[in-house]
């Protein structure tokens, strides 16, 4: 069977990198890093979806201090991992892919046990989700979390990266200063959204500064958080043409606020069943009471179908010039080819890698034309408490789990 000839399978320029073809593996949270370092697993994945066909992959969520984290299995960047971080990108570059580090801070979507200190936001407050108390950081503080993203940036050059992915989106610390819904500052940090971006600003001054001129900078940003009270379109909007000004090379397209939208980013449905089984009682068995209980109302469902972003992000392609990363039910041939057709310089995907690591390959050689997930989202409901995975790689899965399973594939497959 020849090759498929499709724009797809073309080379693109990210800043001063260029990738073998259009598909990203999105920085969609592994869970890997287990005592916050690398893992042989987490190697393995990576290694798997490079030799799978991807121009680049993409680490997940590493956070730029201890304050940033969030999860037991969660890279936080510091000197002591860039050796095993090194032999993971060696593997990478071996098998033809780029290796990316998205690189980030949970904000005030931690708890003290995590993280090791009071959580810190944009704003003083109680986070329903943890649940704890919130301290909203003060100046010097801000001053060091700008000097961690640079260090990190550092680090990841150390480590062999060719791009770095700043997480300024989902409601993570950065979208907190953005989000009016998360920043009642009375400061030069709070009020409009010019005082709203300072801190992005300045993080992105930074970053770039640490990029130099060898490495990708990409930007994760939300297109709207995806209720009344946050960011909407036309703030967003200016958002990215703030992040173009700065000199970025690219952006994520994305949406949602992980703490009150977080299916705005997903779609489909939280597998409650899945979500509460895995979580250890011991240590959760508030939030298990929660999500039993009221878990619909607390994570409602949102429509799933192929390409949700693509609508709105074609806004962002009409008010903008530099290269855009599209992101949101990327799971067939068509889809993706769409999505560059409207002017997308290449796309992220996540859900259909971790179903089958080698997809991108049977995609170019024809012999799929769109994965097989069936968008059931079990490696979202697990992925809080154990590594990502599909629920096909799982066995003896327990008859309740699989009966929602089921429910939800029948529900969302096309």
């Amino acid at each position: 069977m020849s090759p498929i000839e499709s724009p797809i399978f073309t080379p693109v320029q990210i800043g001063p990198v260029t990738l073998r073809n259009r598909i990203i593996r999105s920085a969609a949270f592994e869970n890997m890093a287990y005592g916050n370092k690398p893992s042989q697993d987490l190697k393995d994945y990576h290694v798997a979806v490079s030799r799978g066909g991807v121009g680049m992959t993409t680490l997940a969520y590493a956070s730029v201090s201890r304050s940033g984290l969030s999860f037991d299995g969660q890279l936080w960047m510091r000197e002591e991992i860039v050796p095993a971080l090194k032999e993971i990108t060696d593997a990478i570059h071996a098998q033809g892919a780029k290796a990316s580090i998205q690189l980030g801070h949970c904000g005030n979507m931690t708890h003290r046990a995590t993280c090791g200190c009071t959580p810190v936001g944009a704003s003083t407050g109680f986070n329903l989700y943890s649940p704890t108390f919130v301290r909203g950081l003060r100046r010097e503080e801000i001053d060091a979390l700008v000097h961690d993203f640079g260090h990190a940036v550092e680090l990841a050059r150390q480590a062999g990266f060719d791009c770095v992915e700043i997480h300024a989106g989902h409601g993570y610390l950065i979208s907190q200063f953005l989000s009016p819904y998360t920043n009642h500052r009375h400061d030069e940090y709070g009020g409009s959204l010019e005082n709203r971006m300072r801190f992005m600003k300045k993080v992105i001054r930074r970053v770039m500064e640490a990029a130099r001129d060898d490495m990708g900078v990409v930007v994760k940003m939300n297109m709207y958080d995806g209720f009344r009270s946050g960011m909407q379109r036309e703030e967003c909007l200016e958002v990215a043409r703030e992040l173009e000004r700065l000199g970025v090379h690219a952006l994520v397209l994305s949406a949602g606020f992980v703490s009150k939208a977080p299916m705005a980013v997903m779609r489909g449905a939280m597998p409650l069943k899945t979500l509460a089984y895995y979580m250890d009682r011991r240590k959760f068995w508030w939030l298990k009471a929660l999500v039993r209980g009221f878990g619909r109302l607390m994570i409602p469902t949102v429509p799933y179908r192929d390409a949700y972003f693509l609508d709105d992000a074609k806004a962002f392609r009409a008010a903008v010039k530099l290269p855009l990363i599209y992101v949101g039910g990327m799971v067939s041939r068509s889809g993706m080819e769409s999505v560059l057709e409207a002017g997308f310089d290449a796309l992220q995907m996540a859900r259909a890698l971790v179903r089958d690591t080698d997809f991108v390959n049977k995609l170019q050689r024809g012999e799929v034309e769109r994965s097989e997930c069936r968008h059931s989202n079990y490696c979202i409901g697990r992925m809080y408490t154990l590594e990502m995975r599909c629920n096909h790689c799982v066995e003896n899965l327990p008859p309740s789990l699989r009966r929602e399973v089921e429910k939800a594939e029948k529900r969302w497959s096309h």
